[in-house]
């Protein structure tokens, strides 16, 4: 199994629009690749307070499938489209991470 992971840094001047990306791109999302994943995650990162550290990003996503075949089979029809959407809620390079999962528990 694989994970693709992607981040929304906290950057200076850069906006990023929750709502927008909670209620309409990931709904989209998961119309489009969630047959196709095990699982579809995405975080609301907090800013806890002392003496925890400042959120370092504003939403991670992640996407769970059994290989980076399968994923890249499911994403690269829709790319064009989901990668236009992200217009409307950020204006922020998302760093994307793509793992192998070595443990589960």
């Amino acid at each position: 199994m694989i994970k693709v992971t992607i981040l929304y840094p906290k950057t200076e001047g850069g906006w990023f629009d929750l709502d927008y990306y909670i209620g309409t791109h990931m709904p989209m999302s998961i119309k489009l690749l969630g047959p196709s994943m095990a699982a579809i995650v995405v975080e609301k990162c907090l800013s806890p307070g002392e003496p925890w550290p400042a959120a370092a990003y504003h939403s991670i996503a992640s996407f769970v499938c059994s290989s980076k075949e399968a994923y890249e089979k499911a994403f690269f029809p829709h790319m064009e489209k989901l990668q236009a959407d992200m217009l409307n809620y950020t204006d922020i390079e998302p760093i994307i991470q793509v793992s192998d999962i070595a443990l589960e528990a």
